[in-house]
């Protein structure tokens, strides 16, 4: 991500790729403090490390920046997130061209839910990139998929 802006494009995965299990994998559980409209506050542990992240609205491109937070931050706003929770498993799967798909299994209400997520350098990189055929539809701009609405609403129905 450069200078706090992360452009990215969300597909929803239609079967897992071969293999899933040599990729590298981490737990996630993530909780928001605040969302509006135009702004989301986040506390996410991955793994051993907890970070506080505060992200602007929009859909392919975004103004975020994380910090690095310790446990015992994390276990004082933790509590703080009830209602408005994800779980997941996330495995980081290489995609060539320097590029890396983060592939995320979810958890508990949100079971049966796979999603994946590749960060890129610039807008016209993110619109040249071809998807595996494992990967089903783009939802980059539907914002039923965002994380904050899928903490505070669940699964989408299908439309």
């Amino acid at each position: 991500m450069a200078d706090g802006v992360e452009i990215e494009r969300k597909f929803l995965v239609k079967q897992l790729p071969d293999g899933i299990d040599a990729n590298p994998f981490g737990e996630i559980e993530q909780g928001y403090l605040a969302i509006t409209d135009d702004v989301e506050v986040r506390v996410r542990r991955y793994g051993e490390q907890s970070f506080l992240t505060i992200k602007s609205s929009g859909s392919e491109s975004r103004v975020e920046e994380e910090i690095e937070i310790d446990g015992r931050r994390f276990g004082a706003l933790w509590p703080l997130t009830e209602g408005r929770r994800i779980e997941k498993r996330r495995y980081r799967i290489p995609a060539g061209d320097r590029l890396t798909i983060e592939l995320d299994v979810y958890h508990g209400r949100l079971s049966g839910l796979k999603t994946a997520e590749i960060e890129f350098e610039s807008l016209s990189d993110a619109s040249a990139f071809v998807p595996p055929g494992w990967l089903g539809r783009d939802v980059t701009d539907d914002p039923r998929y965002k994380n904050k609405r899928l903490a505070t609403e669940g699964v989408p129905q299908p439309r």
